[in-house]
């Protein structure tokens, strides 16, 4: 799936019309920049030159570079956070971690690494990360256990306790604490191991 969502039309700053079309393209191409320099050597030419459109392009979108980056990160994941529907709890937490694993090891996730140290001295980055991403997954997360409780596979009332907020956890921690690869093994090893035991202990249907 892709990490990118679709691209917003947003009105030019003036001069020639924009070009969405190219939208896709220059913002896979700071994707690649963020996981190669990181967000302190990455520059607007850097940028232009690597999605192989000219300068002008890159300043008619976006006048900064944290403007130009906090835009892309507002808009990533949208698609691949989407809420499976296979009909079963256990079914759903093993697509969203499968999605997960596809995340990290994905453009997106390379860049959010990247940018995480940035994010501690640049506000707009992690407003922007907790707004865009972040939220794309707490919300399909959320879905998923409300389409649950309605099944009746999950009981009331443990949603955003740290039963459910621990899910995903353990996929997060490897990719960013242990640097050990996270593969869609690894994913239905959380589930079957971790996930689906706390879950029946306290009281869900799977």
């Amino acid at each position: 799936m892709s990490v990118l969502s679709a691209p917003d039309v947003r009105p030019s700053r003036g001069g020639r019309p924009r070009d969405p079309s190219r939208d896709g393209v220059i913002r896979a191409a700071i994707l690649r920049l963020l996981a190669d320099v990181g967000y302190g050597a990455l520059t607007m030419d850097a940028v232009a030159a690597e999605a192989g459109v000219g300068k002008a392009t890159i300043y008619r979108r976006w006048r900064t570079k944290e403007e130009l980056v906090v835009d892309t990160v507002s808009d990533l994941n949208a698609e691949q956070a989407s809420t499976p529907d296979t009909g079963s709890l256990e079914g759903d937490l093993r697509q969203l971690l499968r999605s997960m694993v596809a995340l990290v090891n994905g453009p997106a996730g390379a860049a959010i690494q990247a940018l995480l140290s940035s994010m501690q001295h640049q506000p707009a980055l992690a407003a922007a990360f907790r707004a865009g991403p972040l939220a794309a997954w707490q919300t399909a997360f959320r879905e998923t256990w409300a389409r649950a409780e309605q099944r009746g596979d999950l009981p009331a009332g443990l949603v955003g306790t740290p039963v459910t907020d621990a899910i995903g956890a353990p996929l997060v921690q490897r990719w960013l604490a242990s640097g050990q690869p996270v593969d869609d093994a690894y994913a239905d090893a959380v589930l079957d191991m971790v996930a689906l035991p706390l879950l029946r202990a306290h009281g869900a249907t799977v």
